[in-house]
This record gives C-alpha cells, sequence and structure tokens, in this order.
C-alpha cells in the first residue's frame, strides 16, 4: 500500500475510533473538547474552535477551543455579521479559505486574544434534525491547503459536535425554566401566606359584628342585607381558611395529630352543616352511613376539611332539583367515603387536572362558581397525608363521584412534618 494511501486510512481509523469514544461520553464539555482536539490533529490545524449560537446574545460564543487558552476565549462574542464563522452558521454551508490573511470577514478578536494570525481556515456549521446549531472551526493547517478529506473529518465530528451542543442548550433552558419556576412558586407561597395572615384579623372582626348585628335586627329586610354579608364574609373565610392549608402544606409545617376518628360522626355533621345550603339551593342532600359506627386513626380536623371540600364542590355545581349523596362504608383494611352528585359534572380532559393547585376547570357551566381552584388540591393533600388515596369519576353535564380511601390504621402515616406538591 502506498506511504498516501496508508496515512489516509490510519486517519480514517483513528476518526472512527474517535467517534466510537465520543459516543460513550456523558461530560458534554469534555466530549466537545475532545471534538476540539479531535479535528486539530486529524486536520493538522494550529488550532480548532466550536462555536455555538447564543440566544441572549444573538452571538456566536466559543463552547470549546485550545485548552490552554480556555479563559482568554471564554468571554469572546463573535457576531453573526461580518464574520467567517457567522456566516457560515446564517448560510449553513461549509467554507473553506487558501488566503485568509486579507478577508474582512475574519474576527480579529480572536486572533488578538491567542497572538496568531489566520493563513487558511476550514468551517462547518453544526446541524442536528437540519437546524444550524453552532460551527466547527479549524485553522491554519500545517501542509498548503485544506482538502476534501479534512471536510470529511470536520463534517463527521461536527455531527458529533451537534448532538452534545444541543443536549447543552437543552439542559440549560430547561434549567431556566426550572428556576424560573421555582420562582414563580416561591412568589406565590409568599402571596398566599402574607394575603391570609393579613386578611384573617378584619374577616374575623367583619363576621363577629356581622352575626351580632343579625342577633339584634328585628327588620326582616335588614335582617336578609345582613345575612348577606355574613354569607359571603364566611366565603371569603372558607377561601382564606384554603390558602392557610396550602401554604402550611408547601411549608412542611402540617403535622398529622392521631386520635380515634368516628368517620359516621364526621360525615354526620358536615352534612347537617350543609343541609341549609343544600335547602336554599333546592338540593336534596343525603348519607348513607353504615350500621355501626366506622372509626379510624388519623387527625379529625383535617379528614373534616378534605370531606368538607368535597362537599362544598358537589353543593356549588349541583343545580336546583338535583341531588348530593356521601356515603361511608368499610373494605377490606380500608374505609372508603363517597360523595355522588348530578351535577354539571367535569370534561374529560380536565378531569386529570382537577387536583393540581389553583386548576379551575375553564367551561361556560363552570365560570359562574367562581373560587381559586385550592379546595381539591388541600383535599388530595390532608388524605395523602394519612397514606389515603383520593380520586375522581365524572361525565359532563351527568354528575360527578368522588371517592377517599383511608387505611382503616393510618398508624404508619408519619406525624412528622411532610411536604407535599398541591
Amino acid at each position: 500500500m502506498p506511504p498516501a494511501a496508508n496515512t489516509r486510512a490510519q486517519r480514517l481509523e483513528q476518526l472512527i475510533d474517535i467517534c466510537r469514544s465520543l459516543g460513550k461520553s456523558e461530560d458534554v464539555e469534555h466530549l466537545l473538547q475532545s471534538v476540539v482536539d479531535a479535528a486539530c490533529d486529524l486536520t493538522t490545524s494550529q488550532y480548532t474552535f466550536v462555536l455555538v449560537f447564543e440566544q441572549e446574545t444573538n452571538l456566536l460564543r466559543i463552547a470549546a477551543g485550545p485548552q490552554q487558552h480556555k479563559e482568554a476565549l471564554k468571554n469572546i462574542r463573535i457576531p453573526l455579521e461580518k464574520s467567517l464563522a457567522g456566516w457560515v452558521y446564517v448560510k449553513s454551508r461549509p467554507v473553506s479559505l487558501h488566503n485568509a490573511q486579507q478577508d474582512q470577514r475574519i474576527f480579529r478578536d480572536v486572533e488578538r486574544a491567542l497572538g496568531y494570525v489566520t493563513h487558511s481556515i476550514l468551517a462547518v456549521p453544526l446541524i442536528f434534525r437540519g437546524e444550524t446549531i453552532g460551527v466547527l472551526e479549524a485553522v491554519n493547517k500545517r501542509s498548503p491547503h485544506y482538502t476534501e478529506e479534512d471536510l470529511t473529518i470536520l463534517d463527521t465530528l461536527a455531527s458529533q459536535a451537534a448532538v452534545a451542543t444541543l443536549s447543552t442548550v437543552l439542559f440549560e433552558e430547561t434549567q431556566r425554566a426550572y428556576e424560573e419556576a421555582q420562582e414563580l412558586d416561591t412568589m406565590k407561597s409568599n402571596f398566599i401566606a402574607i394575603a391570609s395572615h393579613e386578611l384573617r384579623t378584619p374577616l374575623g372582626l367583619i363576621l363577629g359584628h356581622a352575626t351580632f348585628l343579625h342577633e339584634l335586627i328585628q327588620d326582616e329586610h335588614q335582617k336578609s342585607q345582613v345575612e348577606i354579608i355574613i354569607r359571603n364574609a364566611s366565603r371569603l373565610k372558607s377561601l382564606i381558611e384554603d390558602m392557610s392549608n396550602v401554604n402550611s402544606i408547601q411549608a412542611g409545617s402540617a403535622r398529622l395529630r392521631h386520635k380515634q376518628v368516628s368517620l359516621t360522626q364526621v360525615v354526620s355533621r358536615l352534612v347537617t352543616s350543609f343541609q341549609e345550603t343544600a335547602r336554599q339551593k333546592k338540593i336534596e342532600l343525603s348519607m348513607q352511613l353504615p350500621d355501626t359506627d366506622l372509626s379510624i386513626a388519623g387527625d379529625e380536623e383535617k379528614i373534616s376539611v378534605a370531606i368538607n371540600n368535597l362537599l362544598s364542590n358537589a353543593l356549588s355545581f349541583t343545580d336546583e332539583n338535583g341531588h348530593v349523596l356521601i356515603s361511608v362504608e368499610k373494605l377490606p383494611g380500608y374505609a372508603q367515603i363517597t360523595v355522588i352528585d348530578d351535577g354539571i359534572g367535569i370534561p374529560a380532559k380536565d378531569l386529570p387536572h382537577i387536583f393540581d393547585r389553583f386548576f379551575q376547570v375553564q367551561s361556560h357551566l363552570t365560570r359562574r362558581h367562581g373560587g381559586m381552584g385550592l379546595g381539591l388540591s388541600v383535599a388530595k393533600a390532608m388524605i395523602e397525608m394519612h397514606n389515603g388515596q383520593i380520586w375522581a369519576e365524572s361525565t359532563e353535564r351527568k354528575g360527578s363521584k368522588f371517592y377517599i380511601l383511608l387505611p382503616s390504621n393510618t398508624g404508619e402515616a408519619s406525624s412528622a412534618s411532610k411536604v407535599f406538591q398541591i
């Protein structure tokens, strides 16, 4: 075999070995540096660079280059206009220059940083799934000119660099999105904490004085006006309690206070408290309880909040002359509470999201009912603190069924603080 052919075969074999090793690398920075080093060696160039497009600046930055000049290159940005790398990026075409000293497209900041003069240059675009994301550039070939073989080598290595670069870009975008989401979530939680705290005192005064006035007033018309104040203040109080529950759960300060909880008594008490609301809406509210008392170990207040929110929703989304039924039954190892209504129901596309915090079904049938979309998420968190489950079945315009499943012995549920994503 002639010496030249042998050299070519060796270079191709070396290229294949390099590509195999690059495929095993999980460190993106190391992979890009390996691409640069391999390109420099295989094309016998003075320097090689990987440049990637930076969305924030609309410029190209040097993602990898000669290791010994890493710091000098870190802050250099290359414009898309009036630079050869920018031309390759925009046109998505390779370019080769043999006499580059006088070419106006050479970006001289890199030359000055590294102390060299560009005599020849070969640059190819980094393309992934049809999208150009950067440039691989080789500078100053030691033999006279860059060849077609050099172009093939650079193209091959560019495909490896493109995958690595895109991975970096996607990771950075995901990280930024996650940080922004975390920041928004923190702002939302802070707002909830401040709002619920600041509203409690004035609302308590409004409710207290309105209730006092309601007892004193004899005139029926005036009495009905005060009842409107009490009813709406009570609704606001419920919203504030939901906000406070969300904040305590998110902060990890919610704790279970275990004792024996009679589910039959809890349900019976809640149904009694909702009877007046049901009567005003002309809804039949009924319950089915077991013949004997059904008790579990748990936190009565939190279980009551969960059931209360389900009953409140059922009555809110059931029209006049409708029906709401709550049942309690014993299952092997569990107690099940079911709330059934024949109200407006939930669209199938919204059903998977109804327990998400601040989620509201966007339907003309539900907009008039208001609310903040916290009740079901709070109920879910309360039940999950007991190692229980909550879920729903629904058909739009026909009604909904909500199920709570609680272990008969919830002693396994930790009484320590837990953080729940609601």
